[in-house]
């Protein structure tokens, strides 16, 4: 599959881009693809809910009525979990959610997720983006130049470009991130992937 390398004007600069057929034309796993989202939504999880039980209730231990002869339920203590105040049966715990998946699963979950992007044309490639301080206009008025205003845009760079992620970071339904923290999760929730020109070699070692 053949790009062209758009620039910050979103014109044409002549150069072209070659996706290998490794990355962005493989027949897509959509199991993989399923494993890899679900194991980034649960690590994204904090696991700090938690409920107090009944040993965990500051209260008399005292019996608060006789065992028999009441007409009522026996009852031996005000935390029981009957009792307004008292302590929730089976309450959540802290507890890690973290989940583990190999290597070459995940390898196999971006690609698949890659390939169905470039099935949807959702996918171009932009010279690297210099910019001297963060400037959300500038980057609005990039987005405009791309006719990528109201969509979900995640923009890709190769190395760690602090003002363009201050730039980006007020504007909705826009991102950007590092090829190296590039995950499925991001490349399915986004309407269109722009990688800068740099980005592409990396990304086919990385991936491929």
């Amino acid at each position: 599959m053949e790009l062209s390398v758009l620039n910050t004007s979103g014109k044409d600069t002549g150069k072209k881009v070659t996706l290998t057929d490794t990355v962005f034309a493989v027949e897509p796993n959509d199991h993989a693809i399923y494993l890899d989202v679900k194991q980034y939504l649960a690590n994204q999880r904090q696991g700090t809910h938690a409920a107090k039980e009944r040993a965990d209730i500051v209260g008399s231990t005292k019996k608060i009525k006789r065992q028999k002869g009441t007409g009522t339920a026996r009852a031996g203590s005000i935390k029981s979990p009957i009792f307004r105040g008292g302590g929730r049966v089976f309450g959540p715990r802290p507890r890690n959610y973290d989940m583990k998946l190999n290597k070459k699963l995940k390898q196999v979950a971006r690609r698949s997720a890659l390939s169905y992007k470039a099935q949807e044309n959702a996918i171009a490639v932009i010279e690297d983006i210099v910019m001297d301080a963060p400037k959300t206009k500038e980057y609005i008025s990039l987005m405009d130049n791309l006719s990528l205003g109201a969509k979900k845009t995640l923009i890709v760079t190769d190395e760690l470009n602090k003002n363009l992620i201050l730039s980006s970071r007020n504007v909705q339904n826009s991102a950007v991130t590092v090829l190296s923290e590039l995950n499925t999760y991001d490349i399915l929730n986004a309407d269109n992937i722009i990688f800068s020109e740099g980005t592409i070699d990396k990304l086919e070692n990385q991936f491929g």
